[in-house]
């Protein structure tokens, strides 16, 4: 059996997009309604990934451990 969530249809028009502080790459997040929102800065018209605040946990604790490195 799979659990799927269901994404609510957020609108992002007004989000407040934030950059990463370190300036690598075009990556911009987005925290709206409870969820956390993910982008490309440099293609915004793309739609935006969403994550649920446990989801979010797990892929920024992957990215830390490196299990995103593809060099």
């Amino acid at each position: 059996m799979t659990s799927t969530t269901v994404r609510p249809d957020l609108d992002l028009t007004h989000a407040r997009w934030q950059s990463g502080t370190q300036g690598m790459g075009d990556v911009e997040i987005a925290f709206i309604e409870g969820y956390i929102a993910m982008r490309n800065g440099g293609t915004p018209e793309v739609p935006a990934v969403i994550f649920t605040p446990g989801e979010w946990n797990a892929f920024v604790l992957g990215a830390r451990d490196g299990r995103f490195d593809l060099t």
